[in-house]
């Protein structure tokens, strides 16, 4: 392909968004370049690596016309032809980046998350008549943008799903010698990955899994992630310290899937779900909440299950089930596996990615 890159995220944080970028960066190799939060936790998976990025201090919207003129000098002396952002509060550094320089580059935005209202005031108009393309990450997200973002200055739209990597399969010995480093030994373990905050629904998970030892199950809930909110991590260890193993966050999350008997995804309307497709990757039995997202990932009662969004005796009965009756556990992993590889593998999204920039 012809075209130079621009990968822009300069989201502070380490998410599913903020992930996809940064491999989608890596994919495309030497025609591609990344811009990203100098301060940022993304910076730590480029530093010592060979792929070439620029970071810039997030400014406040009074500022911002600073950083667009150091993006768009970016653009212009690194010839980029296409810009492709993910975070949507880039999205008005990117139109004024692209205004500024003189390539005038396609803007193409990766949306990953839900649209709600309305795009029809004069700010948004001005946003989206110079964007080329919005990559919608579910079918739902597509629906959305057409309802919401009017036909006369609506971007060319395609649903292009985030991949996940094959992950690393760890022996036996060593997945057991983990879990016994993490006091699990023999217990019926459900994890829960992402940002830990009342709207990831690690409470609910907590809960459930309270209910199970209620029936006289050996079961704990293994919660692994950075605090966004630390009153609200503190309120569940002390009301769950018998239940949950915090671990923090960790940079070998699909490693530490490979622990769990089930991952859960409890949120409360996730746009999409990586971390459903990266666990079905990983054999490991998928439940998630029956709203957003999941929808598209997880066929109930054929590749895993969903419960009804923040019920916790509903989630609990279905991780009971899926404790008793192991055989059923492992139909549900061995079918999810086979959907995430045949239809979320990155190398085959990135691949349509690598195509629809270069057309």
């Amino acid at each position: 392909m012809a075209n130079k890159i621009c990968e822009l995220c300069l989201s502070p944080d380490l998410g599913g968004l903020e992930l996809y970028m940064m491999r989608a960066s890596h994919y495309l190799g030497e025609e591609c370049i990344s811009v990203i939060n100098e301060k940022g936790k993304l910076k730590s998976y480029y530093e010592d690596s060979q792929y070439r990025y620029y970071t810039l201090k997030r400014r406040n919207v009074f500022l911002s016309w600073l950083g667009a003129r150091e993006l768009a000098r970016i653009i212009d002396d690194e010839a980029i032809d296409i810009l492709h952002l993910h975070w949507t509060k880039d999205l008005p550094l990117a139109v004024m980046a692209k205004l500024l320089s003189t390539r005038k580059p396609k803007v193409v935005q990766s949306r990953h998350m839900t649209m709600t209202r309305f795009k029809d005031d004069f700010y948004h108009r001005f946003l989206y008549k110079n964007l080329d393309m919005i990559l919608a990450v579910t079918h739902q997200v597509k629906s959305q943008i057409e309802k919401f973002i009017p036909h006369d200055i609506r971007p060319k739209t395609e649903v292009l799903y985030i991949g996940a990597q094959q992950p690393t399969m760890i022996p036996e010995e060593e997945k057991q010698a983990h879990r016994e480093a993490l006091a699990l030994s023999e217990s019926f373990t459900v994890g829960i990955i992402g940002r830990i905050e009342a709207q990831k629904g690690q409470h609910i998970v907590l809960e459930a899994v309270k209910k199970l030892q209620g029936r006289g199950i050996d079961a704990k809930a293994l919660v692994i992630g950075a605090a966004m909110e630390e009153s609200y991590l503190q309120k569940l260890q002390n009301d769950y310290g018998d239940v949950g193993i915090f671990t923090g966050f960790t940079t070998q999350a699909q490693m530490m899937m490979q622990l769990c008997d089930v991952m859960i995804l409890a949120t409360e309307n996730e746009t999409f779900g990586l971390v459903l497709i990266e666990a079905m990757m990983c054999g490991v039995c998928v439940v998630a909440s029956d709203s957003g997202g999941p929808l598209e990932i997880i066929d109930d009662e054929v590749n895993g299950l969903l419960f009804k969004t923040f019920d916790r005796d509903d989630l609990a009965d279905k991780l009971i089930r899926l404790q008793l009756n192991s055989e059923l556990r492992e139909n549900y992993a061995k079918a999810g596996k086979q959907k995430a590889l045949e239809r979320f593998e990155s190398q085959k999204q990135f691949e349509f990615l690598h195509k629809i920039l270069g057309e």
